[in-house]
């Protein structure tokens, strides 16, 4: 290399440097946060940059801000809620009544659900999925999709290009060739503006006919569920949902599908009214300008009264939930978190330790289940929050999300139920470690927002 391509290479990356470091203070961050990219980019320039190009972005420079005009809702017993209040403001809360909502949390019995809402779709199915698995359950479900396309139904499938890396690509051609349009969201190998790696579409929908639609935490693949009983088949939660609400989710679909390079379509007509239950959308990522997720949640945590339980597969809160969490500990509220003893993330597991420790110090009723728990969920006294969301920075902060507030007592009743069903499978407290774990511990939690 010549002096002069030496030159130009350092320039280059010199002002590489300068605008990164514009962009990091333009965007929200805590300081902390702010001061590290900083400092990074400083001490290890030719490392840092890449890095940040790929991860240190949160936010889509088009993301729309929230609608302030958002038609309310009338004066009913839940519009005094401050929770609730805040979902209005965003217009989550658009199409709260007059809906259907089920529990589903049996592996088998989601798998029929599923099954059932597939083959009885009748003009169009939208899936959304962050894991396809390569295995039988997997494939039975293109195979499912592929007989609906070919009786005429449209079929359109985003897949986590990460997430379902791993694939039944077999399965996956057949689908295609039936006339089924499958799409990878923010694939590996993409045009430098087509997206960040960094963030994921975690989401997990199936919408039949526009009107009825699986959703929770489950995946499609064997460990999530089935046909047939597995001893080992990780603990996880889904629901189907009918009504008015149903076109929430329609309209992210539709938002999901332009980002991935289709088509948009006309999402006029409501939803008739499919039941009793008061429903919310509350859809969360980075082509949204806020975090209304995070902030509903703080806010639950902050106006509950009586009890907040919490299951996640992996506990990685942000440090103004961790806060949150501490005061309605110390207002003796009921605060309950239910991890698995060992999850599928090593890191994570890790990188959990200090939350866990600190909040049991201060009388927060730590569960351990002894196998895999993929649900995610948040009961604050007479509300609950249920969907694709982990208690952590990434699905908080930086993923593609979706969950559902459940607003009525007989619904509320029936996720105590199920939550109560899992506590008494659980250890109570947490297991003595070793110094030398400890200090790993504390290095992964310095990383776990990315985690």
């Amino acid at each position: 290399m010549t002096w002069l391509s030496a030159h130009i290479l350092v320039v280059c990356i010199s002002i590489a440097m300068a605008l990164s470091s514009l962009v990091i203070l333009g965007q929200r961050r805590s300081p902390q946060a702010t001061i590290a990219w900083l400092l990074f980019l400083v001490m290890l320039p030719y490392f840092a940059l890449p890095v940040f190009l790929l991860l240190g972005f949160r936010k889509r420079p088009d993301a729309p801000a929230p609608s302030r005009d958002a038609t309310r809702l009338s004066e009913t017993a839940f519009s005094t809620s401050r929770v609730r209040a805040l979902c209005e403001h965003y217009g989550f809360l658009d199409n709260a009544e007059g809906n259907a909502f089920r529990l589903l949390p049996g592996p088998i019995e989601a798998w029929q659900t599923l099954d059932d809402l597939v083959r009885n779709a009748g003009t169009t199915l939208d899936v959304t999925l962050y894991v396809l698995g390569p295995d039988d359950v997997g494939r039975a479900f293109c195979a499912a999709l592929e007989a609906r396309a070919r009786a005429g139904v449209q079929v359109r499938v985003i897949l986590d290009s990460i997430g379902s890396f791993h694939r039944p690509s077999e399965s996956i051609a057949r689908l295609k060739k039936s006339g089924a349009n499958v799409r990878f969201y923010s694939p590996l190998v993409q045009k430098p503006t087509g997206g960040h790696l960094n963030l994921r579409n975690h989401r997990k929908m199936v919408i039949a006919d526009g009107a009825r639609v699986w959703t929770g935490g489950r995946n499609v693949a064997t460990e999530y569920l089935g046909p047939v009983e597995l001893a080992d088949r990780w603990r996880d939660l889904s629901c189907l949902v009918e009504g008015p609400v149903a076109k929430g989710y329609c309209e992210t679909f539709e938002s999901d599908w332009a980002k991935v390079g289709g088509r948009r379509r006309d999402l006029k007509t409501a939803r008739p009214q499919a039941g009793r239950s008061s429903l919310g959308l509350i859809p969360s990522g980075p082509d949204m300008a806020d975090d209304a997720l995070h902030d509903a949640i703080v806010l639950a945590c902050h106006e509950t009264r009586s009890r907040l339980w919490i299951v996640t597969p992996y506990f990685l809160p942000t440090p103004t939930l961790m806060e949150a969490l501490t005061i309605a500990a110390r207002r003796s509220v009921d605060v309950r978190v239910l991890v698995p003893e060992r999850s599928n993330q090593r890191l994570a597991d890790l990188a959990r330790g200090p939350s866990l420790r600190d909040l049991h110090t201060i009388g927060v009723h730590i569960h351990r289940h002894p196998h895999m728990v993929h649900a995610k969920a948040v009961l604050a006294d007479d509300s609950a929050f249920v969907g694709s969301a982990n208690f952590d920075a990434r699905s908080l902060l930086l993923n593609h999300e979706i969950m559902l507030l459940v607003m009525t007592s007989e619904d509320i009743a029936s996720i105590t139920a199920w939550a109560e069903n899992l506590m008494s499978e659980t250890s109570p407290g947490l297991p003595h470690v070793s110094r030398i774990q400890r200090a790993m511990e504390s290095v992964f939690r310095l990383v776990s927002p990315v985690l």
